[in-house]
C-alpha cells in the first residue's frame, strides 16, 4: 500500500529539537485547511459532515473541529463519551456488535446509533423502547454492504467476500427496514470520488422503493477529499443529487481527511551499525507508534529524504524482528542523537499507539506553522506502561 502524503509543506521549516523525542507534532493551520475544505464540500453539497474520530481523535482541536464541522462519529461507547465529553455538534456511533449492558449509555449519548444488521435492532428492541420512554431521542440506522468491492487492499475493503461490516443489500427486505431512520454505506479507504459513483451506480437501484421511509443516508468515511487531486466538485455533485432525488439528508464521515499531511512523528537515532547494509536503530517504533507500517504495509515518507545516496535500514527498539519502518537515504548521516521525522502522521498513528515491549508512547505537540506558536499537549511516562497491566 504506497503512502499518499504530500510534500511536506511547512513542516520543511520545523527545527525538529524544539520537542521531546519520539513526538507527534501536529500543525493547527494545516488541521484548519482541511476542514475548511469540508466545509465548502458541505456548505455548497447540502451534505452534513462528521469528524470519524476513529481516524484523529486530538481533542485538544474539539473546538476548532467545532468551528468547521457539523460533529462526530463514533466506533463504540468509549469514543462517543470522549465526543460528547470534548466535542460539538451531533454523533452518530456505530459497531459492527454492541454489549447488552453498554447499549443504554451509547442511545444516551448519540444522536444516531447504527446497527450492523435487522437482527441486531430487533434483539435490543427493548431497550430501544425503554430509552424513549426515558424521553431520549435518537434515530436508528441500519448500515449496509453494497456488495460492490472498491478496495485496492482486501483487509480493508468493507466488501470482501465474508466481511463482517454491514448487512448485505442483496438480502435487504422492505420489512427490515420498519423503525429505520437512515442508511449507513462505508465502503472506501482513502480513495477519490471515483469509486464512490461506481458504489452508488451500483446501489440505488437496488434501493428502489427502499428509502421513501428514510430520513438520512451516510456514506460513511474512506474519502480523501482534502487530498489536491480530489475531484470535489464531482464529489458535491453527487451528494446534492442523491439527496434531491431521493429526498434524504446525506452525511460523510471523513477522519484521514481532516489530519491529511497535517503531523509529522519526530524521532531519534539512538545506535548504528552495519549488517549487509546500514542499520540504524530509533527510538520510533513501527509497532508501537506507527502500526499501519506493518499492518497495511507501506512504508511513510521521510521528512528531507534524498533520492540518492547510501540507503539506512530503519527499525525501532522493540524486540520484534518485523520492528521495520523501512530504507531510507537520510539528508543527514545516521548517527546516535540525529533526528529523524516522518511525514503525514497525524490520522491513523496517536489513535493506535500501544506500550508492547515498554516501549514509550511518543509525546504530543501542537504548532502553528502560521504564528509558529509550540505547545507540549502531553508527555506519558512510565505509568501509561504499568497501568494497563495488572
Amino acid at each position: 500500500m504506497e503512502t499518499r502524503a504530500g510534500d511536506p509543506g511547512a513542516f520543511a521549516r520545523f527545527d525538529l529539537g524544539r520537542v521531546p523525542s519520539p513526538c507527534f507534532v501536529v500543525d493547527e493551520a494545516a488541521v484548519r485547511r482541511n476542514l475548511a475544505i469540508l466545509k465548502d464540500v458541505g456548505d455548497r453539497s447540502g451534505a452534513r459532515v462528521l469528524l470519524a474520530l476513529k481516524a484523529f481523535s486530538m481533542w485538544s482541536l474539539a473546538g476548532v473541529v467545532a468551528e468547521y464541522l457539523d460533529g462526530t462519529c463514533a466506533s463504540g461507547l468509549w469514543e462517543a463519551r470522549l465526543a460528547r465529553e470534548h466535542y460539538q455538534g451531533e454523533l452518530t456511533t456505530y459497531s459492527p456488535a454492541y454489549r447488552r449492558e453498554d447499549l443504554p449509555e451509547v442511545l444516551r449519548l448519540s444522536d444516531a446509533v447504527i446497527f450492523n444488521a435487522p437482527d441486531q435492532i430487533a434483539r435490543f428492541a427493548d431497550l430501544i423502547a425503554a430509552a424513549r420512554a426515558e424521553g431520549q431521542v435518537f434515530d436508528i440506522g441500519l448500515r449496509l454492504n453494497p456488495e460492490c468491492s472498491q478496495g485496492e487492499v482486501a483487509k480493508y475493503d468493507p466488501c470482501q467476500l465474508g466481511s463482517r461490516l454491514g448487512f448485505p443489500v442483496s438480502q435487504l427486505r422492505p420489512e427490515h427496514l420498519v423503525g429505520v431512520d437512515g442508511l449507513h454505506v462505508h465502503a472506501l479507504c482513502e480513495q477519490d470520488v471515483e469509486p464512490l459513483k461506481r458504489i452508488w451506480a451500483s446501489l440505488e437501484p437496488k434501493l428502489a422503493g427502499l428509502t421513501s421511509g428514510l430520513k438520512w443516508l451516510n456514506l460513511g468515511g474512506g474519502h480523501h477529499v482534502t487530498r489536491a487531486d480530489y475531484q470535489r466538485d464531482e464529489l458535491v455533485d453527487l451528494l446534492k443529487g442523491i439527496a434531491d432525488r431521493h429526498g434524504l439528508q446525506v452525511l460523510i464521515e471523513p477522519g484521514e481527511a481532516v489530519a491529511l499531511d497535517a503531523g509529522i512523528l519526530v524521532g531519534e537515532i539512538l545506535d548504528t551499525f552495519n549488517n549487509g547494509m546500514p542499520v540504524a536503530i530509533t527510538d520510533i517504533s513501527a509497532t508501537c507508534h506507527m502500526p499501519d507500517v506493518i499492518e497495511a504495509p507501506y512504508r511513510p515518507a521521510m521528512l528531507g529524504e534524498l533520492e540518492e545516496g547510501v540507503a539506512v535500514r530503519l527499525g525501532g527498539p522493540s524486540c520484534l524482528a518485523g520492528d521495520i519502518i523501512g530504507d531510507y537515504i537520510l539528508p543527514v548521516p545516521a548517527a546516535p542523537g540525529v533526528r529523524v521525522a516522518f511525514l503525514d502522521q497525524a490520522h491513523y498513528s496517536m489513535v493506535k499507539t500501544n506500550t508492547f515491549n515498554g516501549v514509550p508512547l511518543p509525546s504530543i505537540a501542537l504548532w502553528n506553522s502560521a504564528t509558529d506558536d509550540l505547545r507540549l499537549i502531553r508527555r506519558f511516562d512510565y505509568s501509561e506502561f504499568r497501568d494497563r497491566l495488572s
